[in-house]
Formats: C-alpha cells, structure tokens, sequence
C-alpha cells in the first residue's frame, strides 16, 4: 500500500489535498505573525488597549467587503480570487519585516497592516470554505469538514509555538518564513483545478443578488442560530487577544511561553477533531451545541483565575476541543444546507460573525481589560457565555432540537 492511499479518503483526491495544504500553509504563516505582531504591539506602550485596536483593524474591512466578497466568490473562478488573496498576504508579512527592521518602535504601521489582513480575509474566506463541498462527494463531506478543521488547528499549534522560538532567536526570522510559506500556499493555489459549475440562469447582479446570502440565513433558523450563538460566545468569551497580557505580566513567562499559550487551545482541537473524524456526530447535535458552548464559557473562567502556566494551558486546551466540536456543528450544517449557487454568499455572511467574535471580541478584550484588568474581563466574559448557551435554548428551538447532521437540507431548512 502505497503512502497516498494510506491517508484519509478525503485527502486521496489531488484537488482536496491542495486545498488542505493550502489551509496548513497559510495558517502556519499568519499565527506566526500573530504572535510576533502580539509581542510587539504590547511592547510599545505595555497597553492592553492596544492589542484591542489590532483586533479592531482587522475587522473593520471584514463587514464593508464581504457582501461584495461573496458576491465575487459565486461568480469568478474561487482559485484565483484564493490566490489573489494570499498575494496580500504576503505583501502584508513582507511589509512587517520592513517594519522590523526599522525598530518596530511606533503603533500605527502595525495598525495599518492589520487593516490589510482584513482585507485579504474578507476576499479569500468565502471562496477558500466553499470548496470542499464541490472537490468531494457528499459522503466524504463530514470527513473533509473535520480535515479542514484540524489543518487549521494544526497551524494554530505550530504557528504559534514556531514563531514563539523564531521571534526569541531573532524577530526578522518569523516575517521570513512566513513570507515562504505564503509562496508556497500561493504555487497550490495556482494547482487547483476545480470542476465545472452547474449552468443555469446567470442571477442579475444587483442588491437582490448581493444580499442572498443574508436572506438565505434569516430564512434558516438554525443557521442565524448556530452563527449568532459563536458570535456573542466567542465575542465575550474569547480570551485570545489578552494573552500577551497574561504571559507577561501574570503568569510571568517569556515569548516562548507565550507561543505555547496561543497553542494550547489548538492542541485541544485537534484531539476533538481526531475523536470526531473516528466517532462522527450521530445524535442530539443541537443539545451537544449548546453545551460545548456552555463548556467553552467554563473553561474561560478557570483560565482568568488560574495563576498557574499547567492549569492556565489545560484550560485553554479544554476551550480548543469543545470549540472544534461547535465549529464542527456549524460549519456541516451550513456546508449541508446551501445551495452551492449562493454558498459564497452565505459563507461572506458567516465570514462576518466569525471575525466580530474573534477581531471584534479581541477589541472587547482590550477595552475590558484596560477598564478592569485583564482577569476580570475574562472571567466576566466567561460567565457571560454560559448564559447565552442557557438563553439561546430558547431564543432558538429549532437550533437546539437539531438531531442528525445530515438530514439538514436545503429544502427542510427553508
């Protein structure tokens, strides 16, 4: 048997291996710089309030593009507008080593460049998640789903935990080796070849077009539910962008630490994603929902109480694997339940939630912190979380009464 077929089916198909080489290598590259821009920015001013403003640049470009992001997704070729989308990011990552090697002394070029993440985001989610569901057939879905999830973990191990050692041995190294590895995402890019798509009545451009996808989730209750609940969870719950704070000033550890504190989270994805590619959903999916938000609320408080760096990156990694298993939810009940005509669109509109819980959330976290130091805010938050998970059993019946995965279609979703 030869290596290839020794892989998970899913990963046997050339087109799908690409993309999930491409989701390894980008995501690799930008949680390196993640945490080289984290170490820096918090370096300035030691001002936690900082860290929010990141947060916030990065997700101001992500609700003004991508309605028209999506747009473009369902209707230019998704290779290019992916390969396009990692040429800005590396333009990025380039610019941030000239910035390094100009002293890194002042806020604002990191703010701009931060700016120009979002951008690049915005263009390239919509089409980069819209492809699995087209590169391999319905019964692998779950299985590429849970793939694509645990590359990204994957990067969100090593990403960090490399660029950890690569910023204490020299800062210039992480922007370097990020820059490579966006080259190589981008020869991948250029390799996918991707089927035809259905032809049909070309849809006329205009708001009508525009906004399908967010008529398409109104229309879903499930869908509002699932996004909006990861939303406000991860919104006041995330601690993510307070970690500098916390490897610094109390849990006392360095860069290093720092990187493995940023992975710690990932580790306990890619447990729940190894568990659920061998033991896949099978029941109650909407209860299992809201209890692993529940859970991820939980693991919050005990992270901003703890003062202890085992218990701090247990915590996180107990975050990680009831996250994955929510992501995991979402992200095949939304593959599921689209038409692959508006999938783009739809996915624009999930691209929004998403980065408000994480950029946004990140801009909540330093506001919260600056105004009540950094533990209160994430135990605040945490507590909040479980609330929403307890309220949203009701706000949201359809959403939790969701039993198997895959008998959400379309047709019943509407």
């Amino acid at each position: 048997m030869s290596w290839r077929q020794r892989l998970p089916p899913a990963l046997q198909r050339r087109d799908y291996g690409l993309l999930w080489t491409i989701t390894l290598v980008t995501g690799v590259a930008m949680q390196m710089v993640a945490v080289a821009v984290g170490w820096q920015v918090y370096a300035i001013h030691r001002d936690p309030f900082d860290l929010g403003l990141i947060g916030l640049m990065e997700f101001i470009p992500l609700p003004l593009l991508a309605l028209p992001a999506g747009q473009l997704s369902d209707r230019v070729s998704r290779r290019v507008v992916i390969a396009v989308s990692i040429v800005l990011d590396t333009i990025v990552v380039l610019l941030l080593l000239a910035v390094t090697i100009a002293g890194a002394r002042e806020l604002w070029p990191f703010l701009v460049l931060a700016a120009a993440t979002g951008v690049s985001a915005a263009i390239g989610w919509p089409a980069l998640r819209a492809l699995p569901p087209v590169l391999v057939p319905m019964e692998l879905l779950p299985s590429a789903m849970a793939l694509r999830s645990i590359a990204f973990q994957a990067a969100t191990v090593g990403g960090p935990a490399l660029g950890g050692v690569l910023f204490a041995v020299e800062p210039k190294a992480v922007y370097a080796t990020a820059a490579g590895l966006c080259c190589v995402a981008f020869a991948g890019a250029v390799a996918l070849r991707l089927p035809p798509r259905e032809t049909g009545e070309v849809e006329p451009l205009g708001w009508a077009s525009v906004l399908a996808g967010i008529r398409f989730i109104r229309e879903t209750p499930m869908l509002l539910g699932a996004i909006s609940l990861d939303l406000f969870a991860v919104l006041f719950g995330g601690a993510v962008a307070l970690l500098p704070v916390f490897a610094r000033s109390i849990l006392h550890t360095g860069p290093i630490g720092l990187g493995v504190l940023r992975s710690a989270p990932a580790v306990g994805a890619i447990a729940a994603g190894v568990w659920l590619t061998r033991r896949p959903l099978q029941r109650h999916a909407g209860h299992t929902l809201l209890v692993v938000v529940a859970g991820f609320g939980i693991s919050m408080v005990v992270f901003g109480l703890s003062r202890s760096l085992p218990l701090s990156l247990a915590a996180l990694a107990v975050s990680g694997f009831v996250d994955m298993i929510s992501m995991n939810i979402r992200g095949t009940t939304v593959a599921v339940a689209t038409p692959d005509a508006v999938r783009g669109r739809v996915l624009a509109v999930e691209m929004v939630f998403i980065s408000a819980s994480n950029e946004l959330g990140a801009f909540e976290s330093g506001v919260a912190a600056a105004l009540f130091g950094a533990v209160t805010a994430v135990v605040a938050g945490g507590a909040i979380t479980i609330g929403l998970a307890a309220s949203w059993l009701k706000l949201f019946p359809s959403l939790a009464h969701i039993d198997r995965l895959e008998d959400v279609g379309a047709a019943e979703a509407v």
